[in-house]
Order: C-alpha cells, then structure tokens, then sequence
C-alpha cells in the first residue's frame, strides 16, 4: 500500500479522498481585502458559536487574517466553482480582481461577506494557533447570513463536485 513513497506524498494522496465543503474565507482591515479558498474550515462549539478556518501562514498577503481581528468562512454553492477557482489563485487576479467577481457586504465584523454564499459565518478573531505551516484561525461567530438553499460546491478527488 504505497510503503515505497515518501509520508508526504501519501498524506497528500489520502487527503485528496477527505472530501471537503469549499469556502472562501475572507477579512479585511478596512483598507486592505484578502480571500482564500479553503476546506479546512469547520464548526467547533454552539455556546458560543464558534468556528474555525485553517490558513497558510507562509504566504505573507495571509497575515492580515491575524492582524485584522476578523474573518468569514462563506460556504459556496455549485454555481461559485469560478470564484473558488478565482481565489485559489487560478487566473492570478489581485485581491480586488478576485473580489469584483462576486458581490460583497461588509459584516458586521469588517470582514467581506459573499452576498449570496449558502451561508457565511462573520466572526471575531478569538485566537491564532501556530500549527507546523498553517495559522487555525478560532472565530467567534457574531453573525450569520442564509442564502438560498442550493447544492453545495465540494471538493474531492483534486476536483469540484456538487452536491
């Protein structure tokens, strides 16, 4: 069972089968916007709601998710796999190129929120834990918008699928 390659190789391998609700998370300090597609993302307690959001920490346009104090996970719907795309830095866009692809609102927290993502969670920063490349972003949700219930875009087997 692939004994012959290297543990990384077969992690990457063995998560491209975790099949994953794709997101783009997004923040803001007020003057600058940045997004990113995840699926690392996932709900940790309902008193008080909270979530969180894995994100590469070694990217430097990532550190504004630990300086702004804010974060939305928006979860897409089938009909968002080119602004998934865009924000996974296919077509390399700049941030604004890739937000005018959608329409945003700001939230409540100041981070950008997809106006018609199945669901976006708005969030205040809680905490930033350093793991191995990646800060795991803890938000506390302060509030939730519902879009209309439509099929999820998933990601699964190094493509999208809908659900």
């Amino acid at each position: 069972m692939h004994d012959d390659y290297p543990l990384p190789e077969i992690y990457r391998e063995a998560m491209a089968r975790f099949a994953g609700h794709v997101q783009i998370v997004t923040t803001s300090d007020g003057v600058s916007r940045r997004g990113i597609t995840a699926t690392a993302c996932c709900s940790i307690s309902d008193t008080p709601p909270t979530v969180l959001a894995c994100v590469n920490r070694q990217k430097e346009r990532n550190h504004l998710f630990k300086s702004s104090g804010n974060f939305a996970i928006n979860s897409l719907a089938a009909k968002h796999q080119p602004l998934a795309d865009a924000f996974a830095g296919r077509g390399e866009l700049s941030a604004e190129e890739r937000f005018a692809r959608g329409s945003w609102s700001t939230g409540a927290s100041g981070a950008p929120v997809l106006d018609d993502a199945l669901v976006s969670f708005d969030c205040r920063l809680v905490d930033a834990k350093v793991v191995a490349t990646h800060w795991i972003l803890i938000g506390e949700v302060i509030a939730v918008r519902m879009g209309d219930d439509e099929g999820a875009l998933v990601y699964y087997s190094r493509g999208y699928r809908n659900l």
